[in-house]
């Protein structure tokens, strides 16, 4: 695997890489889709194919945090329409990776950080009523649910990006913070895990990534612990433009690297 071990990395590397962990654990517990951040910084600091192996375990300790928290507050109903889906654009993902290099990877999560962004920028400005959550069952609502589980499938698994597609699915479908939370924890962690097969497959996590992974995982908690706190008290639209504007620098620095 072409990626940098743990005694490979400077001291502002692994620096970058923990306050990127931070965040990660910070985005599953208060404000989903800031880990977009966190993947620009993986991406910039390791190779940007095997950034995503590296990033995956990272994303399933905040996923663990995330449940933990909020598990009682999940809609499964909305999660069994989404996974057929999403296992159809994981699976799109995976043959992607096996011809992609790293060049068109690094260029494909830049292009999918700025579609990300314009993505959340369009949902804040013709986001409606919202409606409840079982309501999505019309015919409509049922292929809304088949493309935003394919998108965000395919994503995930390119990019470990789907969070902004997910996050536009769920408040789509009108739901509150806090079923929003759950939703959202149950579904990523069981999509990560799913991921974690194909991305060993791929040769994206190995035991040096995983010795990576253990140091970075630490530094999770913090994160999780903070966003759990700040839920209730977080200015939202601030942070959201502040995640949108990083969100764009990232994608930016990517496609010109």
């Amino acid at each position: 695997m072409n990626t940098m071990t743990l005694w490979h990395l400077s001291g502002w590397q692994f620096a970058a890489l923990a306050a990127a962990a931070l965040l990660v654990g910070f985005s599953k517990t208060a404000v989903s889709g800031a880990n977009t951040i966190s993947l620009a910084v993986f991406a910039a600091v390791l190779p940007a194919r095997a950034s995503t192996g590296v990033l995956l375990p990272v994303l399933i300790a905040g996923d663990l945090l995330a449940v933990a928290s909020y598990r009682r507050h999940a809609h499964w109903p909305t999660l069994w329409r989404l996974f057929p889906a999403v296992g159809a654009g994981v699976v799109a993902g995976t043959l992607f990776l096996v011809w992609a290099d790293d060049g068109v990877v690094r260029t494909s999560i830049g292009a999918i950080l700025l579609f990300m962004a314009g993505v959340t920028i369009w949902r804040r400005r013709t986001a409606g009523t919202p409606r409840e959550p079982d309501a999505v069952t019309t015919r409509a609502g049922r292929l809304k649910a088949r493309s935003y589980g394919v998108l965000g499938g395919f994503t995930t698994m390119v990019a470990n990006a789907g969070g902004p597609v997910m996050s536009l699915y769920l408040l789509s479908a009108g739901f509150r913070k806090l079923g929003f939370l759950g939703t959202s924890a149950f579904f990523f962690l069981i999509v990560n895990v799913a991921k974690v097969p194909f991305s060993v497959g791929l040769g994206l996590i190995d035991g040096r990534s995983l010795l990576l992974d253990a140091a970075l995982a630490v530094f999770v908690v913090p994160g999780a612990l903070f966003g759990k706190w700040a839920v209730h008290r977080i200015d939202q639209r601030l942070f959201e433009q502040l995640v949108i504007a990083a969100t764009v620098v990232g994608g930016a620095q990517l496609l010109l690297r």
